[in-house]
């Protein structure tokens, strides 16, 4: 008898990812979950340098900020609650200082930038189709700050200016990146602040838009993290206590899954080997002075060297 609906997955016979491969992850809070499994594993791997992004349109945005070293200025900046911040980027940049902020940012467009150019994998994770639009700037932004609802309005993007936020996005970027390759993924966090209904209707824009531009041989791709966490952990034991965020558990078994379609397997049998070394860094002793975990230490120390010997890329 099968119990569960699995999602048929299949490795990528072609541009699969290695420890000399750099990725940029960019998007919704999926996407920090799956860069930090990277990170956590010894990847070269950067993660969402403006923060969290939500929709499409501030990807695109902050993509064309990058690409074009459009730099922040003042006028792009808002005072409230004894901060200033952007509503282009996430509250985590803001800052008391409007100096410091701008500084920030603007590292942060050279970094965005560089990370663009020499990237092997640019995996980028969608959260919703809902966005906020600044009724006195009239434009579409990326956080609203916890500013007062009047400010904003709520508009569901359509699936075609979706795609065509998608198009613009793929074609800048292999413009100064022509080899790069695309991973989209759809995020399983349930937006249910919008409505259980409008969260579906969100998604389903998402996914039919990222389906009109998946093209294997121009190297764009996608990763069902949506349908798996859908599908294969239909049960809220795999939720966190929100009931809106995967558990730990189902990042795991999705990260798992993701390592089986784009991870050549000399690199998953490294991972596993890394993963041993960070479990053994992470033991906490009874007694930390004691001969023995002393011993212990020593022996870890040498594995590490070792190690690092063997993968001259990789450090701890």
């Amino acid at each position: 008898m099968k119990l569960q609906t699995i999602i048929k997955l299949r490795e990528e016979p072609h541009n699969q990812i290695d420890y000399d491969s750099k990725l940029f992850l960019l998007g919704s809070c999926f996407s920090e979950n799956i860069g930090n499994k990277f990170e956590y594993h010894k990847f070269q791997a950067s993660i969402n340098p403006f923060g969290i992004l939500f929709h499409p349109l501030a990807i695109e945005h902050l993509i064309k900020r990058a690409i074009n070293s459009d730099y922040y200025s003042d006028s792009d900046l808002y005072f409230e609650n004894e901060q200033w911040f952007s509503l282009e980027v996430h509250s985590k940049l803001n800052n008391a200082s409007k100096t410091q902020l701008l500084n920030t940012l603007n590292s942060q467009i050279d970094a965005t930038l560089n990370a663009l150019k020499s990237s092997t994998h640019i995996v980028i994770t969608l959260g919703t189709s809902w966005v906020y639009r600044h009724i006195s700037s009239d434009k579409v932004i990326a956080n609203c700050h916890k500013l007062p609802q009047k400010q904003f309005l709520k508009e569901l993007l359509p699936v075609e200016e979706i795609t065509g936020c998608l198009e613009v996005i793929i074609a800048l970027v292999k413009r100064i990146n022509p080899k790069v390759n695309f991973i989209f993924t759809v995020s399983p966090v349930r937006h249910t602040k919008d409505g259980i209904i409008e969260n579906m209707r969100s998604k389903s824009h998402l996914i039919s838009a990222v389906h009109h531009i998946i093209e294997p041989r121009q190297q764009v791709y996608y990763f069902p993290a949506y349908e798996i966490m859908l599908d294969e952990l239909r049960d809220y034991r795999f939720y966190g206590k929100d009931m809106i965020h995967p558990s730990e558990v189902a990042i795991d078994y999705i990260w798992d899954k993701f390592k089986t379609v784009w991870l050549v397997r000399e690199a998953i049998d490294i991972s596993e080997k890394v993963s041993a070394i960070q479990a053994k860094k992470l033991h906490r002793p009874f007694n930390p002075s004691s001969e023995v975990h002393q011993k212990f230490l020593a022996k870890l120390q040498l594995e590490i060297e070792d190690f690092c010997k063997k993968y001259s890329n990789i450090s701890f």
